[in-house]
């Protein structure tokens, strides 16, 4: 029999995202204390590297969803 996974457990699921949040968060709360040297003015807007980076995730995964239907190949594609 095998032993559970970390992942199994519905509870470390839980705590593991409220951190990762939490980690966010601080991330997040530590760009009013940084001194950011920035060439474009909307760099200096609080959370816009936040918020470019989870824009940017969105975009790569919609991408990718895209692109999956122009290079799929059949299920029996290397039995031929």
């Amino acid at each position: 029999m095998q032993r559970p996974g970390l992942f199994d457990n519905p509870q470390n699921v839980k705590r593991l995202l409220r951190i990762f949040f939490a980690l966010c968060g601080v991330v997040l709360l530590c760009d009013l204390f940084y001194d950011r040297h920035t060439t474009h003015p909307w760099e200096h807007l609080w959370g816009f590297f936040a918020l470019f980076g989870f824009v940017a995730c969105v975009v790569l995964v919609l991408v990718a969803k895209e692109m999956r239907k122009a290079v799929m190949r059949r299920e029996t594609y290397y039995d031929e």
